[in-house]
C-alpha cells in the first residue's frame, strides 16, 4: 500500500518509534492530531482528545509531511474512553471499527466535530449558517443501555487467509485479523455461521442479510483457480460467486437479489448492488429527505445516483400522476433492479449512465426538486454548476462524507444556493463514519 504520509523517499523510517504526546482534536478518518517533539504531526488512531498517550507510529518517516501512529499506552485517560468491548479492537487488530473505546455519546459528538470543522474549512459555515443545532443522531434502535454495541452490519465482508481461516482486514492493511464473531454484525448476519467454518480455497465471504424480508445471501470470491467448497450453513441462503475472468457476480443457487424493504415498498437488489447498510438507515434517509423536500403534486424531480431507486420511489408516491422524476444512475444492474421496483410508477423514468454525461443530454432546462446521493467523492463543480442552473425549489443532498459534502456546498453557494437545514445521522455506530442530509434552497428564499 502507499504511504500517503511520506514525501519522499529519503527520510529515515520511524515505523516503531514511539513519542509520548498530548492529544489535540479529533480529525476526519477516525483518528485525533499531535505533534511530537519536533513538531511533526501525528494522526492517532485509538485515542481521544485531552488524552495523553504513548504513539508509535505505524507510517512515515523523518521528512514525511505527517505521520501515522497507533497509541499503544494510554497515561491519561479521558472520560469518556470505555474498555472496547470487542476483543479485536484495538491497536494492530482488525481495522473495522474507530471508535469502540469512546462511550457512544462521545462517538457521536466526536462525528459532529468533524462535520463542523469540514463545514467551516471547506464551506465556510458555520453550524448556524447550515441550520444544524451540532448534533449528530442515534437510530431509534441504537439507543441501548451502556455496554451493549449495536448490531447493525446488514452486510460483512469477510477476508479468507490461506488457510480457510475467516477474518477481517486490520487498518491500512492487507493483514486479516482472525475472528470468531464481529459484534456490530447484525444478527441475520450472525445467524449464518460464517466464522464457524473454514473456507479453503476462498479469498473473501460476503454476507449479506436483507430488511424487511428474511433473504440472506452470500457471496464467494475464490481465489485463482479455487475451486467452490460446499455451503452449510445455519440458515437458508442464496449463493452467488465473483468470476476470476470477468469479476461479475453470478447465481449459483437461490436468488440473484435480495429484497429490501423502505418507505412502504419493497426494492430488489441485485448482487453487488448497493443498500444502506444499517438496517434502518433507508427509512432514516428517506423520512429525513422527504420533510425537508415536501414535495407537491405536479411536481418535477431528478433523483441524482440513484441506485434500486430508493428516493425516486419515494418521490414518485407522492406528486400524483401528473408529476414526473428522472433517476440517473451509472450501475447497469441498479438501473434494471430501479425500473423493475418502479414499474408501478409511470411517473418515473430511470437513465443508465454517469451523471455529468447523461444530465446534460437530457435537455432539461427546470425542475421543481433535486435529490441526489453521491459517491463518497461527491458530486463536483461541473455537475454542481448544471444543477444551480435548473431552477429547483429545494435541494435534498445525502452524503457519506462530510469533506466531499462541504466542498460541494460551498459550489452551490457559488450557484446562489444557501443550506437552510442539514442534519446528521450516526448510521454507522463504532465507525467514523456519519452520514448528513442538506437541504437547499435560492438565496432569497424564505427568512
Amino acid at each position: 500500500m502507499q504511504n500517503e504520509s511520506t514525501s519522499s523517499q529519503t527520510g529515515e523510517s520511524l515505523i516503531g518509534r514511539e513519542y509520548e504526546v498530548e492529544v489535540g482534536p479529533v480529525a476526519h478518518g477516525g483518528h485525533c492530531i499531535a505533534r511530537t517533539s519536533e513538531g511533526q504531526v501525528l494522526f492517532v488512531r485509538h485515542t481521544l482528545p485531552g488524552e495523553k498517550v504513548v504513539a508509535r507510529v505505524t507510517e512515515g518517516e523523518s521528512d514525511s509531511r505527517f505521520l501515522r501512529a497507533d497509541a499503544v499506552t494510554v497515561i491519561e485517560a479521558s472520560k469518556d474512553r470505555v474498555p472496547a468491548p470487542c476483543p479485536y479492537a484495538g491497536p494492530g487488530k482488525c481495522g473495522g471499527c474507530d471508535w469502540q473505546h469512546a462511550k457512544p455519546g462521545a462517538q457521536r459528538r466526536l462525528k459532529g466535530e468533524v462535520i463542523a470543522e469540514q463545514l467551516q474549512r471547506l464551506a465556510g459555515l458555520t453550524p448556524e449558517e447550515a441550520g444544524w443545532d451540532g448534533t449528530v443522531m442515534p437510530a431509534e434502535g441504537d439507543k441501548l443501555p451502556p455496554g451493549q454495541v449495536p448490531a447493525w452490519r446488514t452486510r460483512v465482508q469477510y477476508a479468507i487467509d490461506e488457510d480457510g481461516r475467516v477474518g477481517l482486514r486490520k487498518h491500512r492493511s492487507h493483514d486479516i485479523e482472525i475472528i470468531d464473531e464481529c459484534l456490530i454484525a447484525a444478527p441475520g448476519v450472525s445467524e449464518l455461521g460464517i466464522e464457524k467454518q473454514d473456507w479453503p480455497q476462498m479469498a473473501a465471504v460476503e454476507a449479506i442479510s436483507a430488511t424487511g424480508s428474511h433473504d440472506r445471501q452470500v457471496i464467494l470470491t475464490p481465489r485463482e483457480g479455487g475451486r467452490l467448497p460446499l455451503v452449510e450453513l445455519d440458515k437458508p441462503v442464496s449463493v452467488l460467486r465473483v468470476e476470476e475472468k470477468d469479476g461479475g457476480v453470478h447465481r449459483v443457487h437461490g436468488r440473484a437479489f435480495v429484497r429490501e424493504r423502505a418507505d412502504d415498498r419493497t426494492y430488489r437488489v441485485g448482487s453487488g448492488g448497493f443498500w444502506q447498510v444499517h438496517p434502518q438507515a433507508a427509512d432514516t434517509l428517506v423520512r429525513a429527505v422527504m420533510q425537508g423536500l415536501l414535495p407537491r403534486k405536479n411536481d418535477t424531480a431528478l433523483d441524482l445516483y440513484c441506485g434500486v431507486g430508493l428516493f425516486a420511489g419515494a418521490i414518485g408516491q407522492r406528486i400524483g400522476e401528473k408529476g414526473a422524476v428522472l433517476g440517473i444512475e451509472s450501475g447497469k444492474r441498479a438501473v434494471e433492479d430501479a425500473r423493475h421496483n418502479l414499474k408501478d410508477l409511470d411517473r418515473v423514468r430511470i437513465e443508465h449512465g454517469k451523471v455529468d454525461q447523461v444530465l446534460p443530454r437530457t435537455g432539461i432546462t427546470e425542475c421543481d426538486l433535486i435529490v441526489l446521493d453521491p459517491p463518497r467523492a461527491g458530486a463536483g463543480k461541473a455537475t454542481v454548476k448544471h444543477l444551480s442552473g435548473l431552477g429547483a425549489r429545494k435541494i435534498a443532498y445525502v452524503a457519506c462524507d462530510p469533506a466531499a459534502l462541504a466542498r460541494d456546498l460551498a459550489y452551490f453557494k457559488e450557484g446562489g444556493y444557501k443550506v437552510r437545514t442539514l442534519r446528521a445521522f450516526d448510521l454507522f455506530p463504532m465507525t467514523h463514519h456519519v452520514e448528513c442530509v442538506a437541504i437547499l434552497e435560492p438565496v432569497g428564499k424564505g427568512a
